[in-house]
């Protein structure tokens, strides 16, 4: 069965080995990974993901399809097995129909067939002979073979006509000079001519007039580069080519020689006559096969290089590649750098200038040397000389030997991509183009010469770049030729590490522009193919082109070091352009970052040729306009070395930072500059803006904002103002250790005298007379403060718990938010959370710790100065003072609304304290402790004089205002000790409900048996003690030189001297007390029985007493009074 297998025709018509399609479909996916490999790096995120899910959805398809294929492949065998058999069946059915086709044809030719009469010689001859004796000698010769030489025979013939081709080459045939390396083998000659060709020939015949015949040729050159399709180039032709070839020698070397006298064919009347040879010339047919054989070498050579430029058009360089031949196919001439044709008639702009439609041509042609002595060495021509004498002694030969070469030309054409290069420079520097037939590679002289042009081209631009008006690449290192591995670009150095590529496609020609700096990202490329097809467009514009370049490449690193510390950058704002040339003629570019804490301020970046400068402005929108535009109200310029205080400088307090062009400058200080700064000295570096210079820049721009509202604050107080040191920095204070910069030594505080801005301010002399004030935070994110230091001129330590409370360190206390005190060294520190109400905050909050320290001070001096000595200081935190004024008897003060037209107001809270033992003196003032109940021994009854005591510090200078309160609140107590007992006393037996301040109280329900006892303050000094049914009623006053006055309230004082008597105002609602004389008589003379000095005396209306003796005679007159209006 196998055999019968084998005998089967085996078709592969239409089938593919299965492990061909695996290993093709295999390199094409490592083909395409490589590819991704390469372009993903450049594409930005999104397209790379694009890009990738495209291929694996592709390549998923292929695999699919190629694992039904293996699946299809089972059935191979079987289909093999079919198609097989098939094609046996189809061959013998072939079979079939030509055995009917050959019978048909036998039958139709043969009807018409006649049969020829009888030879009968031939027959006759047979018969008697056995042979043929009267048959053409043509089919003797045709069937009957001849008797093949023998070995010896055909050795022996070789050597006879290599004998006879010695003898006629050394005595008669002229041999060219270059042919004279040759070899006799094997009956044949064989000429080497190096360079060109190996040939061989042979004689026909040992006579003189019989010719040479071309036997075989090798040209001996050797392709170089890519050898794909030069199986069509052999060195040894064959087949029509070789015919060709032997052809044409054969009919060169024979063109003289005479025709046999028998020939085969008649001659045709047509042809032209053969040549003769003149008169005293001899043939040379050797020569006419050397000019033939070296024009042909050096054809197949320029056929070679002409392949390999179609080939070069085949592989990308079509649309920039022409080719052409000429003069008979002897002339190569290739263009290159084509620039496509425009379709329709396109427009040329005047300005644009007229680009050639090629870069050059390369022009290789088959011509003769013109001096065909310089062609040969000077023994070559004695040899040539010497053989035409002894062997053609005065004849000349029929033809002479042509000197060909190759002449290679290369053309560069005028203005191409802009550049006017020197062409007999470039052509001198290309070393003489020759086409080396043991290297034939079109392909290297062809980049040979694109580079010495694209060489020339970078150089005439690194010179323009050089020498350009605007002197930005003249620096050296600006602009750099480079050249590696035949590979030349122009490095442009825009700033800092970014570096632009400008070089030339060798394919194409055409310029292009790329970035190798750190922002070298997907995002970039758009634009630099943009910049490189307008670049194409008008090559003119390149100097333009790197400028604009090199701007935007500063914008975008400005643009995102800007963003990466969050700030608001913009690259255009609504400017007329009258605005924008304030900024100068010199700008090119502005970069304008918005402060965050002062929206209409911006830091703008002003890109110059050399270096960026630094200016704030502040802006003002104009609502009439239709689209909001800008104006900048005020510009001034930065002087980043000085801010960033450079050593080198050495710039004193005297020299600004800033400047302004505005009519206005931003601070009142002296200048030794003019408006606009010098310029800084230009370095490589000049645009390499870091980070924390821009940091800087936009912390330092806050600060001048925020001084300068501080001092539009000034301004408008007529408070005038200096700048200090800067060195000189804040308290060392823990609080304030986290508003601190690197640029605090650069900004100068402000400096304001306390007369000036303290001028009509409470408590202004406790100041010292500098003021300092200190924007802080403009170097963070957070808002913006003002903290103003005021230095007092004694040290107030600050006591009680509130105090301890608000401490960080041992003299460091902070008892609000907005105020720190440095006890140590009397330094007080403002903030105000609002830059444009600093000053009024700050003078808001100095009135009120002012007016405490003030208090403070003034408690603290009574002990001694005023000779009170249970009045102390319990507790001091600048914004609340709270002192005992009697005993454990304690008064709490604060003010509020200092800067109110009214001049603001205090608040007085009354309370006790633990007594102290040391203070519990017989002079003392205090009344003797009484035994009540805890909540009633904790109140002070001075708390519902409050209302009328807190207006006493608002009149006159405070220290007295504060004397006079101390000294009333001593005065009063007293009485309002002995009120408060009478109230206690009755609450005890339960005649009172309750009690208000300053009102009396509601009477009790109707029925009640006892009348009750209340008691409330009429006015400054003046308490009232009410009783019963509500219309009777005693006052106590507080008179001079510490004496208190008891009267029946029903009377009035401010009446005349005939209505002592009579009944007050008030006769409607208080009725005069029953007896009330008797009773102040009796009550004076029990306390007398007790005391004998003591100070009392009746008047008509009541009784006067000293301050000492109230509580007495004040309770047994209330108890005469309680009990007379009972008896009732």
């Amino acid at each position: 069965m196998e055999e019968l297998e084998n005998e089967l025709p085996r078709v592969l018509d239409g089938q593919v080995p299965l492990g061909d399609l695996l290993s093709r479909v295999a390199q094409a996916i490592y083909a395409e990974l490589s590819e991704l490999a390469e372009t993903l790096p450049n594409m930005s995120d999104g397209a790379r993901k694009r890009t990738l899910a495209d291929w694996v959805v592709k390549t998923k398809k292929q695999v699919v399809k190629l694992y039904a294929i293996t699946k299809w492949a089972r059935d191979a065998d079987t289909v093999q097995k079919c198609m097989n058999i098939t094609a046996f069946l189809m061959n013998q059915n072939q079979q079939f129909e030509d055995v009917m086709r050959g019978l048909t044809y036998a039958k139709e030719s043969l009807d018409p067939s006649r049969l020829r009469n009888h030879d009968l010689l031939t027959s006759l001859d047979v018969l008697t002979t056995g042979t043929y004796q009267r048959l053409p000698s043509g089919i003797k010769k045709s069937i009957i073979p001849i008797t093949p030489l023998t070995d010896a025979e055909v050795i022996s013939t070789l050597s006879d006509m290599e004998d006879a081709i010695r003898y006629r080459l050394r005595m008669s045939e002229i041999i060219p000079v270059e042919m004279f390396q040759h070899r006799i083998a094997n009956g044949r000659v064989h000429f080497s001519v190096p360079k060109l060709f190996e040939t061989a020939i042979y004689l026909g015949g040992a006579e003189k007039n019989d010719g040479w015949f071309f036997d075989s040729v090798k040209f001996l050159i050797t392709v170089g580069g890519d050898l794909t399709g030069m199986q069509e180039f052999p060195s040894e032709p064959t087949g029509l080519l070789r015919r060709h070839i032997a052809d044409e020698a054969d009919r060169r070397m024979s063109c003289y020689l005479p025709l046999p006298d028998k020939q085969e064919f008649a001659p045709n009347p047509e042809d032209p006559p053969r040549p003769q040879l003149p008169e005293g010339t001899v043939d040379a047919p050797l020569v006419r096969l050397f000019n033939f054989l070296q024009m042909m070498s050096m054809s197949y050579q320029l056929e070679i290089l002409c392949y390999q430029a179609q080939r070069m058009r085949s592989l990308g360089w079509a649309d920039f590649l022409k080719v052409e031949m000429r003069d008979g196919r002897k002339t190569l001439a290739v263009s290159y750098w084509m620039r496509p044709p425009q379709p329709g008639a396109p427009v040329v702009a005047p300005n644009r200038l007229k680009l050639p439609p090629h870069g050059g041509t390369l022009t290789i042609s088959i011509v003769e040397k013109v001096d065909k002595k310089a062609a040969r060495s000077p023994i070559a021509r004695m040899l040539a000389e010497l053989q035409r004498k002894s062997k053609l002694g005065d004849m000349r030969p029929s033809d002479d030997v042509e000197s060909l070469q190759f002449d290679a030309k290369w053309e560069p054409m005028k203005g191409v991509l802009a550049a006017n290069i020197d062409a007999e420079e470039a052509i001198v520097a290309v070393n003489e183009l020759a086409v080396e037939s043991d290297n034939i590679d079109f392909e290297s002289m062809l980049r040979k010469v694109i580079e010495v042009h694209t060489q020339a081209i970078l150089r005439f631009y690194l010179v323009q770049l050089q020498r350009g008006l605007i002197r930005v690449f003249s620096p050296a290192g600006k602009v750099v030729l480079v050249s590696e591995r035949g590979y030349h670009s122009l490095r442009v150095h825009l700033c800092a590490d970014e570096v632009a590529i400008v070089s030339i496609d060798t394919r194409t020609g055409r310029l292009s522009i790329r970035d190798t700096g750190d922002l070298a990202a997907a995002g970039r490329g758009p634009r630099f193919s943009a910049l490189s097809d307008k670049l194409n467009e008008a090559p003119n514009l390149l100097f333009d082109v790197l400028i604009r370049l090199r701007f935007n490449t500063i914008t975008d690193i400005v643009e995102q070091k800007a963003n990466y510390l969050g700030f608001q950058v913009f690259r255009h704002r609504n400017f007329p352009k009258e605005e924008i040339q304030k900024l100068g003629s010199a700008a090119r570019g502005m970069m304008y970052i918005q402060l965050a804490n002062f929206p209409t301020h911006y830091l703008v970046l002003v890109l110059t040729d050399e270096e960026f400068r630094y200016a704030l402005i502040s802006t003002k929108m104009l609502s009439d306009t239709m689209f909001g535009n800008m104006i900048m109200e005020d510009i001034g310029w930065l002087d980043v070395r000085r801010i960033r205080g450079d050593r080198s400088v050495g710039a004193g307090m005297d020299e600004v930072v800033i400047s302004s062009m505005s009519h206005e400058p931003l601070v009142l200080q002296k200048r030794k500059r003019d408006d606009i700064p010098s310029e800084l000295s230009r370095s490589e570096d000049s645009f390499n803006l870091e980070t924390q210079v821009l940091r800087e820049l936009y912390a330092y721009c806050c600060a001048r904002v925020a001084y300068t509202r501080v001092e539009r604050q000034f301004k408008l107080r007529g408070i005038p103002y200096t700048h200090v040191n800067p060195t000189v920095t804040l308290p060392q204070i823990s609080e304030l250790g986290h508003i601190q910069s690197s640029l605090a030594r650069s900004v100068p505080a402000l400096c304001v005298q306390s007369s000036d801005i303290l001028s009509g301010a409470p408590a202004a002399e406790a100041a010292m007379p500098n003021i300092r004030v200190i924007p802080l935070n403009w170097w963070s994110d957070k808002k913006a403060q003002v903290v103003t230091c005021v230095k007092l001129k004694y040290v107030q330590q600050p006591v009680g718990k509130r105090a301890a409370a608000g401490s960080s360190s041992k003299n460091i206390i902070r008892p609000s938010k907005r105020i720190i005190y440095d006890a140590a060294e009397a330094v007080v520190s403002f903030l105000s959370e609002e830059v444009d109400t600093c000053v009024d905050e700050f003078l808001e909050e100095w009135a009120r710790v002012s007016k405490m320290v003030v208090i403070a001070r003034e408690v603290a001096r009574m002990a001694k100065g005023k000779k009170w000595p249970d009045v102390r200081l319990l507790s001091f935190d600048l914004q609340t003072v709270e002192f005992a004024y009697a005993s454990d008897y304690t008064v709490l003060i604060t003010c509020t609304d200092q800067l109110s037209p009214t001049g603001g107001s205090f608040e007085l809270r009354f309370s006790r304290c633990a007594p102290s033992p040391t203070l519990l003196q017989p002079s003392s003032l205090a009344p003797p402790h009484l035994r009540f109940s805890n909540h009633q021994l904790r109140t002070n009854p001075h708390e519902e004089a409050e209302p009328y005591l807190c207006h006493v510090l608002r009149h006159g200078p405070l220290a007295s205002s504060l004397d006079r309160l101390v000294e009333l609140l001593r005065n009063t107590l007293p009485i309002a000790v002995e009120l408060e007992h009478m109230r206690a006393s009755s609450r005890d037996t339960k005649q009172s409900p309750g009690r208000g301040r300053g009102r009396p109280r509601i009477a009790a329900a109707t029925g009640t048996s006892e009348p009750w006892v209340d008691t409330y303050v009429k006015g400054l000094g003046w308490w009232r003690v009410l009783y019963g049914d509500l219309r009777h009623a005693l006052d106590f006053r507080l008179m001079t030189e510490q004496r208190i006055a008891i009267l029946d309230a029903s009377y009035s004082l401010f009446g005349s001297s005939s209505s002592i008597s009579s009944p007050s105002p008030e006769l409607f609602t208080l009725l005069p007390i029953p007896d009330f004389k008797t009773l102040v008589i009796d009550a004076i003379k029990s306390v007398r029985i007790k005391d004998d000095h003591a100070r009392v005396a009746y008047i008509d209306a009541g009784v006067v007493c000293d301050s000492s003796f109230v509580s007495g005679i004040a309770r047994a007159l209330h108890e005469r009074v309680l009990k007379k209006l009972r008896d009732r």
